[in-house]
């Protein structure tokens, strides 16, 4: 059984993997072919009468592992300079301002509707509000510079900025003048921790003389990560700031104390470490998808009741997503499909509190909103691609065209 369990994983990434190289000329997110993959092994394990254990605990494990990865391998790969002031602008008001609109004005409609309270609708539906960084960041490698910074930037907010609205909603059950208080001292402190352990780590990757380096500082990453959880704090702030420092030590290299930290040793540490992040992001986020396909129900992904529902969020997203980028005066084209949900929703979504869980937004919704936005984002990035194939055509016929 130990043999075929192993054999199995290996297979599976194998082939996860074979989808991740093939991405770029399908154009199908890897997304939903590991959930239809993970699915179709579920039916196999059915049709078999072979009896797994429970792998549902260990989902909400992967996901997080995989969620600190894709934001730390996305800020590795930002470039942070004075130019960039105005994106990260943008990327911050669209990633913000869509998520707070869509989440107060549907929990509104919500109590109307049904039996529930102003903070159970805002609880249910946050997570189908936030754009999903593991989705949305790969989708993006085959954009030009400008369009891949900005999806970078704007998903690794909203995963941040949601994280954090979300956990307001769940651990105040009144909002006044002492939670918000407390909210703003929070995010005091862990600016405050990030730059502390920031140096600390950074210290450690120029130091540290052994073989074996870059484990122990993924493994302090995720330690520094859940204990600021434990304290309510919006950890993924951390992760942001690390990545970002790490990632642009050329832009920081003025500063007087990074000259104690040996920065041209770091600066190479650096780019393997970008590397080493790469290969773990992948096999921690292609378990997380296959073991959730796996644990899809046919009757959730089917369900009629809800589909409805469903396509009302999903219209919801790309209709608020449009106006802000018009009123940001930003291409609509391809940014308006990139707006997919994914490991981050899923994460919040088994987050909430069963005293708050409502049941009009349910499993079926968010497993449906996942498909439908990453469809959209298939024919978007399908469409951006052709495009760019024509243009590019139509400039070789001109620099080869004689002259007159």
């Amino acid at each position: 059984m130990t043999s075929l369990v192993i054999i199995s994983l290996c297979v599976l990434v194998l082939v996860a993997y074979l989808f991740d190289i093939t991405s770029s000329y399908t154009k199908i997110p890897s997304v939903i072919l590991l959930l239809a993959l993970g699915w179709a092994v579920k039916k196999a394990v059915v049709y078999y009468n072979i009896i797994p254990p429970d792998l549902s605990k260990i989902l909400p494990m992967l996901g997080t592992i995989g969620l600190i990865l894709i934001v730390l391998e996305g800020s590795l790969e930002l470039e942070l300079n004075a130019s960039k002031i105005p994106l990260v602008k943008k990327s911050l008001a669209i990633s913000f301002f869509p998520m707070i609109i869509m989440a107060c004005g549907g929990a509104f409609i919500l109590t109307v509707m049904y039996d529930c309270s102003y903070r159970e609708a805002l609880a249910n539906l946050i997570p189908l509000c936030i754009i999903s960084s593991s989705l949305a960041i790969p989708s993006a490698k085959q954009f030009p510079v400008f369009f891949k910074e900005f999806i970078t930037y704007e998903s690794s907010l909203s995963d941040i900025l949601g994280l954090v609205f979300f956990n307001f909603i769940i651990a105040n059950e009144t909002y006044t003048a002492a939670a918000f208080g407390n909210f703003f001292l929070q995010i005091l402190i862990i600016i405050l921790v990030s730059f502390i352990a920031t140096a600390l780590l950074s210290f450690l990757l120029s130091r540290i003389a052994h073989d074996i380096k870059f484990v122990p500082i993924i493994l302090l990453v995720i330690l520094i990560y859940e204990i600021s959880k434990i304290y309510n704090l919006p950890s993924l702030v951390f992760i942001l700031i690390f990545g970002l420092f790490l990632g642009n030590l050329d832009e920081l290299k003025h500063i007087k104390w990074l000259q104690k930290i040996k920065p041209y040793a770091l600066n190479k540490e650096a780019h393997k470490f970008l590397g080493f992040t790469m290969e773990i992001t992948f096999l921690m986020k292609a378990l997380f998808f296959l073991l959730f396909g796996f644990l899809i129900n046919t009757e959730d992904l089917l369900n009629t009741n809800s589909i409805a529902i469903s396509a009302i969020i999903t219209l919801t997203i790309f209709i608020i997503r449009a106006l802000q980028l018009k009123l940001a005066k930003l291409p609509v084209k391809p940014l308006l499909f990139v707006a997919p949900r994914g490991l981050i929703n899923i994460l919040l979504f088994l987050s909430i509190p069963a005293s708050l869980s409502i049941p009009v937004i349910n499993s079926s919704v968010l497993i449906q909103v996942i498909i439908l936005t990453a469809l959209i984002m298939m024919a978007g990035t399908l469409s951006a691609g052709k495009k760019t194939a024509v243009q590019k055509q139509q400039n070789d016929i001109n620099e080869t065209a004689p002259e007159p």
